[in-house]
């Protein structure tokens, strides 16, 4: 009698892991074997990742179509900044470099204050922002908007929500280290910090900043003609020697 009671309250609880588990999965009831229940855990955990897959392409292709849908003012102006930014001409560069230098020049000039810098950059990105989606249309001509332009704009458009949602979850990433690896975090952001202030005290702070945004600036072209993976690839194949070399004189 008490192994029928409990044959019967462990029935009911394997019952209960099955609806729970078709709820998440959303898959068909596992099949009944001789002898009991037989249930397929990695098959059941492949169609769940299917399942969070999915779920993460469509939230991605949602805010792919809102961020489209907030940036239409400012398509053409997009598609411009991306042509110089890939560098599809060979003289974009220069005048990518030419622009910030000189508008890095001004502020060296000037030497504003930072509230004053603050608040004319925020002013800036008002004015273009009401006067932007206002007169691209006039300059550009909106009739001559075509399909490629229309895919190469949802292109970037995923490109950028791609890269918040890399930059989301190295955040989150940071905060799981820290709680589940607490000195390694300390140590790790202890580190990191001391380097960089040791090279903000090395470098002028106004160089160190047309460095980076140089950098930044540079980065898509760089990277869409290969020249960053040109470089690492030879930087991994320098390390990969001197770790052979050590091998062989360890040996």
């Amino acid at each position: 009698m008490l192994q029928a009671i409990s044959l019967s309250s462990g029935d009911v609880h394997i019952q209960h892991i099955l609806r729970v588990t078709r709820c998440l999965t959303d898959v068909r009831r596992p099949q009944m074997l001789q002898g009991g229940i037989k249930v397929n855990f990695g098959s059941l955990t492949a169609i769940t990742q299917i399942r969070i897959s999915r779920n993460i392409k469509f939230k991605q292709a949602a805010e792919t179509a809102s961020l489209e849908e907030h940036l239409q003012g400012w398509g053409e102006v997009i598609l411009v900044a991306d042509k110089i930014l890939r560098w599809e001409r060979a003289w974009f560069p220069l005048v990518l470099m030419g622009g910030v230098s000189f508008a890095f020049l001004m502020i060296y000039y000037l030497d504003p204050s930072v509230l004053s810098g603050v608040s004319c950059f925020v002013m800036f990105l008002c004015l273009a922002d009401y006067l932007v989606p206002a007169l691209a249309p006039r300059i550009f001509g909106s009739n001559k908007w075509t399909t490629e332009q229309q895919q190469r704009f949802h292109e970037i458009c995923s490109n950028l929500v791609k890269t918040r949602r890399r930059i989301i979850g190295w955040w989150k990433r940071l905060f799981t280290l820290k709680e589940e690896k607490p000195k390694m975090y300390f140590m790790t952001m202890l580190c990191s910090l001391t380097g960089i202030a040791w090279v903000g005290q090395q470098v002028h702070n106004l160089f160190l900043t047309y460095l980076i945004v140089s950098f930044l600036l540079l980065f898509p072209g760089l990277n869409q003609h290969g020249i960053i993976s040109k470089y690492v690839g030879m930087a991994k194949r320098e390390i990969n020697k001197l770790l052979k070399q050590k091998e062989k004189k360890n040996e």
